[in-house]
Formats: structure tokens, sequence, C-alpha cells
């Protein structure tokens, strides 16, 4: 069952992704007729797509913005490498500090102590 849109911004969004639509087809020339063949929908179903409507599907979506030569907008689209307010909550739950205690080295461990980064940290506490 579809979701009624009820939010204003939300839809103004879906009413222009379907002008941009409509002018993408525009601009390539493409009749409504050859883009609801060309990505096998009825002539009706691109109407309501050009005009934002919020019952169609995201297979339609996807079809009609491989058409268009778009496809890579979708795949991109809130990729979490460029979704800039996920990288920010990202980087904000990073711990300030990190409090690590040492354990203390025992002699009877048969680590030579000449060899500070034998367990793998050095005298910076960084081990790689």
């Amino acid at each position: 069952m579809a979701v009624k849109v009820n939010s204003v911004s939300a839809r103004r969004a879906l009413e222009a992704l379907g002008a941009n639509i409509k002018t993408a087809r525009l601009k390539r020339r493409i009749s409504v007729k050859g883009f609801a063949e060309r990505i096998g929908v009825s002539e009706s179903t691109v109407a309501r797509l050009e005009k934002g409507d919020d019952g169609v599907s995201i297979g339609t979506l996807a079809m009609a913005c491989l058409v268009l030569g778009e496809i890579d907008r979708i795949s991109d689209f809130l990729d979490a490498g460029t979704d800039d307010t996920g990288l920010l909550l990202d980087r904000e739950s990073l711990p300030k500090r990190i409090d690590c205690k040492r354990k203390p080295r025992s002699p009877s461990s048969g680590q030579d102590k000449a060899d500070p980064i034998a367990d793998g940290d050095d005298e910076e506490g960084v081990g790689f």
C-alpha cells in the first residue's frame, strides 16, 4: 500500500523531481510515448511521474533515470561517503579521549625489555 505524502516540503521535492525529469526528457527530444515504451510503463504513468505523483514506483523512477542516462544519480543518492550530515554525526559520536591503562610488564613474560614494540605498542602508544 502506498504511503500518502502529507509533508509540504516532501510534496514540493517530488514535484521538482517530476519537473526535472520532464525537462530532461524534453531536452533529449524524447516523446512521452517513446519514453513510456522505453521505461515499460503507460503514457499516463509518465505523466504522473512528471507531475511528482507519490504513487509512482521507485522502479519506474529508476528506469526513467536509466533511459535519461542518469542512473548513477540513484546509486549515489545518500551515499554514506558523501552524506555530510551522516559524516558529521559519525564524527560527533567519536570518543573525545581514549583512556587505556597500560598493563605492567612482568619479567617472567619472556619479552626483552630492550624491545619496546614487541607487544605492538611503542613508546608513543601506537603500534602498527
